[in-house]
């Protein structure tokens, strides 16, 4: 089988259709994969997961970013981000909102509060076939309710090719690090994916990583915090975004994990929010089957 063909496929669609997002089977199996090299401690407190989010929010401020991870699939993460939205922005403490789910370069600014979610989702040039509006759509909309700017964070599609050839990225992180990375590709690739790709779609996640870092840090405001959704393994903090910022910039991360035993990281996340389990989904079974040869088409009878 010729995994490379089948993956890059996407390059070749047309450019009105988005791709799968890289990160989509990179969820919980690689998330926990990450979590489980990085080094445990326990669980969480009693008293902070039993704590309702928007509360737990006093105690991760002051903070100039403020990043959510979640998964992808989980509906319950998307609630609890458009809570923290609109609980930093009652208080007049949200400078801006950084979404991995739409390309740098495109954002909300100048938009009225009163826009349509059409005018919103051409403003973000939003791929619903990547990202479904149903899942962020309130997200995004709460923050342009209270005009707050959301901006696309995502490493351009035009940009991602380039990226996979650019060996300097192989640098960015600790040797130990980029290990982690890749040992998350593969098993969040279901092992499906060939070790000479590895190494360029690690480069890609470190790229994306950099680029959302960047808009971040563009939107920063004196008092406020920006706020960064993207999925749990792109929050990290010794191996995602906050690896790209200066030692002065404040971040703090809070990742929501579902349905299991939730890990308290030592380093790479400040709170961890426990929620329900979705529905079970054989990702890997859908890669598989995505993946799977075509089987030629039957010629015409002569």
């Amino acid at each position: 089988m010729h995994f490379f063909p089948l993956f890059t496929a996407w390059w070749q669609r047309p450019a009105h259709e988005a791709p799968p997002p890289m990160s989509r089977w990179l969820g919980a199996t690689a998330l926990a994969c990450v979590l489980s090299l990085s080094g445990c401690a326990g669980l969480p407190s009693a008293h902070d997961a039993a704590a309702p989010w928007p509360e737990r929010l006093h105690t991760l401020l002051p903070a100039d970013v403020l990043l959510l991870g979640e998964q992808h699939d989980a509906a319950d993460h998307q609630r609890l981000q458009r809570d923290t939205v609109v609980w930093l922005a009652t208080r007049n403490q949200l400078a801006a909102v950084v979404m991995e789910m739409a390309e740098r370069g495109h954002s909300t600014q100048g938009l009225p509060r009163d826009a349509t979610e059409a005018q919103v989702q051409a403003a973000l040039q939003w791929q619903d076939n990547a990202w479904p509006w149903k899942a962020y759509g309130p997200v995004v909309m709460a923050a342009v309710g209270a005009g707050v700017p959301v901006l696309g964070g995502n490493l351009p599609r035009n940009r991602m090719r380039a990226a996979m050839g650019e060996a300097a990225w192989d640098q960015h992180l600790p040797a130990p690090a980029l290990q982690r990375q890749y040992t998350a590709l593969r098993d969040g690739h279901c092992g499906l994916l060939p070790e000479s790709q590895i190494a360029p779609m690690a480069r890609i996640q470190i790229a994306r990583d950099a680029s959302m870092a960047q808009t971040a840090e563009e939107a920063l405001r004196p008092g406020q915090t920006v706020v960064l959704v993207a999925g749990g393994g792109h929050v990290l903090r010794s191996l995602g975004v906050p690896t790209h910022w200066p030692a002065n910039l404040v971040s703090k991360v809070a990742l929501a994990l579902s349905g299991q035993a939730l890990p308290a990281i030592n380093s790479d996340a400040d709170a961890i929010v426990a929620t329900l389990a979705p529905p079970a989904k054989d990702h890997c079974g859908e890669l598989r089957k995505q993946w799977a040869p075509r089987a030629p088409t039957p010629s015409a009878p002569q």
